[in-house]
């Protein structure tokens, strides 16, 4: 395989990274600019040349320009159909989509390893977290021991200096060499690339504290006498070690969040059945692999079983569990010509259905397609560190060469090793260490107290954007209601008693696996009223049961099932209208002909959640009620719960669309929800949050989860988030203002006034110093008062 070349280069020339053409898989070849040498779509660039009859292409004018300056200096570049695009797993920068290549690695922009853009059940966890994970557990007791023998090492009997000033290079050396190897490796390509990052600073303050330290170690003649101290000019191999140490660490903690992102996707893949069974043309059946299924096939599916593709029921009947495709837990009767839906849970009957969709045809796979393309298209929130990082970087690195050459060559005598030791104390204050704790000291205090009171965040992208919400699109079924369908009322007529009703149904309904019979055998139990053997059971599709208790004949089911029996249901009627007003299923109840009853089962809304929806509403969050039930369930939901806005009978791409709009309108969206339904819908909003007692793909689809599926953590994590971040400010504050009175210091300013000089042990004193300060105040997350 020909492996396309990385798309890296257009930092070095100034590029819009929206201008860079990532390869497809659909064949599509590309050329090779050939100033730059990035990857470039003839059909997508708007950058074109014509040169001794050969056309070329540009990823931006700026490449174009100097091509058309001076042509003869550039190689007449291969032609599209020479390069072949990735074939394999396509991995890509979840910060810069434009980063795309065909195997495991890191942005060469920000930093961050790359993800597979479509993930499949055969992967492990990436081996970007196992190698840091590796490093770090490997090197962690070296950077321990470098770190004790530098605090307490003169304390030892019979350790001279000397030894362990060796002792400390040994030990330090395999840290900073070995598992601070990939920040080095990262840091050359930032500035290579004119992207200073993170790794930037890291690479730079470790290089400089370990190399100083090396040197101080090998040639301590070069330095002036006034730097030595307890016999021997001081070495910082411990800040190098522990620097290491502390961004691996925190390394495996992102790289293993950001893991969990793929499990929805992995959910859903592991929906769809392995095999079908087909029905050949002479009646004989067979399995086979789902993989062999072809449109107009014909398909056994059995009771218990996973419808296997998308089609139509051909023969048959029985009820289909759809919840995984609507969210709605009461499954869905089919019969000949009903439409079902791939990996759907088919209940007690036997259905033979013809394909209609396969593969990536299927509601399933769009699906995943949509769960993949929403999370894809959501760029990762650039961290606070990363944006002042930018500036920070490049300002400390020219205050230290401008030290370098002030003390050089205007300096006392010896001058050059003055300014070598001052640049290095301007590199060794400005180490971020204390940057780096800046983010995520907050977020693992605030996370940890979050989970206290049952909110998860899955990130600190999320923890940075739930404060700025102002819009919350919230399902109904799971995530404002229980989730299940339970007894609510029942309303007798021809002498009955609501008592005797409920006896009765539940008597017929024992062998019935509906939810709506569950509902009323439950109710019954509870109550303790005695359940009769129910004689001449009949199951009438899509109406209700019919038999025999006690001599007594039965019937229980809809308003169909009583006209056909010629049952009059008038008199109850206001009643029953009263009911599914109020969001309720009526089902009707006859006895020896004549009308018994009716019997209202509803999925009850949670206590929690009109508090919850008040809660919010008084903080100024705007919210919209969308379902697949119908509108005037949903309705009667929304005026129980004040909520004005609600579409009702919503697919799941509905939701992706109302989510997308409101998001187009300036808005920012969360979504709540709990079912699979949801996951495309949770995934496409600014912040997804799944309820606890719903589904893992809306788990791990959305970006905070309510542990207890109770709304009111809606509130609570936005104050957590307020919190988060105005603490992560002060960390920023606290990390950057050491660093702002120490580099002038460091540099050598205070020098003419009162002949001060700030020695690297000094710097790496306050360097120190500024991340106790940053550990202490995060700290205090753990005790903030949440609402």
């Amino acid at each position: 395989m020909t492996r396309t070349p990385h798309p890296v280069s257009h930092g070095q020339h100034g590029h819009d990274p929206a201008s860079v053409t990532a390869p497809t898989r659909d064949g599509l070849g590309f050329a090779i600019d050939p100033v730059c040498g990035m990857a470039v779509d003839p059909a997508r660039t708007a950058h074109h040349a014509q040169h001794a009859g050969t056309a070329h292409h540009f990823c931006s004018a700026r490449c174009r320009a100097r091509f058309i300056a001076e042509p003869e200096k550039f190689p007449t570049p291969r032609p599209a159909a020479v390069i072949e695009t990735p074939r394999g797993t396509i991995y890509t920068c979840p910060m810069h989509p434009q980063i795309r290549q065909d195997g495991p690695g890191f942005c060469p922009l920000c930093g961050m390893a790359l993800e597979p853009e479509m993930p499949n059940l055969d992967e492990d966890d990436s081996p970007e977290l196992r190698d840091f994970a590796r490093r770090f557990w490997w090197t962690l007791p070296l950077s321990v021991a470098t770190l004790l023998l530098a605090m307490a090492g003169h304390r030892l009997p019979g350790l001279t200096t000397a030894t362990r000033t060796w002792l400390e290079l040994a030990l330090s050396a395999p840290v900073v060499l070995w598992a601070g190897a990939p920040f080095f490796v990262r840091c050359v390509q930032s500035i290579r690339n004119r992207s200073p990052n993170m790794w930037t600073l890291i690479g730079i303050g470790v290089a400089a504290a370990f190399g100083y330290s090396v040197v101080a170690t090998l040639a301590p003649g070069w330095f002036p006498a006034s730097f030595r101290e307890h016999g021997r000019i001081g070495v910082y191999f411990e800040a190098a070690a522990v620097i290491v140490s502390l961004t691996l660490l925190g390394q495996v903690l992102e790289l293993r969040a950001r893991s969990r992102t793929s499990l929805a996707i992995k959910a859903l893949l592991r929906l769809a059945p392995k095999t079908a069974r087909r029905v050949r043309d002479d009646g004989g059946e067979e399995d086979i692999p789902l993989t062999h299924v072809h449109v107009g096939d014909r398909l056994r599916v059995r009771p218990g079983e996973q419808v296997p593709v998308d089609g139509v029921v051909i023969d048959g009947h029985s009820s289909v569990d759809e919840s995984m495709l609507t969210g709605e837990p009461i499954p869905v009767e089919k019969t000949a010509g009903a439409a079902v839906v791939g990996a759907t849970l088919n209940g007690t009957g036997s259905l033979v259905m013809r394909a209609q969709k396969v593969g990536a045809d299927t509601v399933l796979a769009q699906i995943v397609q949509m769960v993949a393309q929403a999370q894809r298209s959501r760029a990762p929130l650039q961290r606070m560190a990363d944006r002042v990082a930018y500036w920070f970087v490049l300002a400390v690195i020219a205050v230290a060469v401008a030290t370098f050459a002030v003390w050089g060559l205007l300096g006392p005598e010896p001058s050059w090793t003055y300014a070598v030791l001052n640049a290095v104390s301007v590199l060794i204050i400005a180490c971020p260490c204390a940057l780096g704790l800046a983010t995520p000291m907050s977020i693992m205090v605030a996370t940890g107290r979050a989970a206290q009171v049952g909110v998860l965040f899955r990130d600190a992208q999320a923890v940075e954007r739930l404060r700025e919400i102002d819009t919350l699109v919230v399902d109904k079924t799971g995530t404002l209601t229980q989730g299940r369908p339970t007894f609510r009322s029942a309303v007798a007529a021809g002498g009955f008693s609501e008592s005797e009703l409920l006896g009765l149904a539940a008597s017929l309904d024992q062998g019935s696996e509906h939810p709506l019979a569950a509902a009323l055998v439950a109710a019954a139990r509870e109550r303790g009223l005695r359940q009769q053997q129910a004689t001449g059971f009949d199951s009438v599709t899509g109406q209700g049961v019919r038999g025999s208790i006690a001599g007594r004949s039965l019937s229980l089911g809809n308003a169909v099932l009583m006209h056909d029996a010629g049952i009059v249901t008038a008199p109850l009627e206001p009643a029953a209208e009263r009911l599914r007003d109020e969001g309720a299923s009526v089902i009707w109840l006859a006895v020896d002909g004549r009308l018994a009853g009716l019997l209202a089962v509803a999925d009850a809304i949670k206590p929690s959640t009109p508090e919850a929806i008040s809660q919010l509403q008084a903080a100024g969050v705007r919210i919209v009620m969308a379902t697949g039930d119908g509108l005037t369930t949903a309705y009667a939901v929304a005026r129980a719960l004040g909520i004005d806005e609600v579409h009702g009978e919503v697919r799941p791409q509905d939701k992706v669309a109302l989510v997308q709009r409101l998001r187009g309108e300036g808005r920012r969206v969360a979504m709540a929800g709990d079912g699979i339904n949801d996951a495309p819908a949770l995934a496409a909003a600014d912040v997804g949050i799944a309820m606890g007692s719903g589904t893992d793909v809306a788990a791990s689809s959305a970006q905070v989860t309510l542990v207890k599926g109770d709304l009111r953590g809606i509130f609570r994590a936005r104050a957590i988030s307020r919190q988060t971040v105005a603490n992560m400010q002060q960390n920023l504050v606290f990390a950057l203002l050491y660093n702002a009175l120490g580099v002038p210091v460091a540099a050598g300013l205070l020098y003419p006034f009162i002949g001060l000089l700030l020695s690297p042990m000094i710097a790496a004193l306050a360097m120190s110093l500024s991340s106790v300060s940053v550990v202490s105040n995060a700290a205090r997350l753990g005790r903030a008062r949440i609402p």
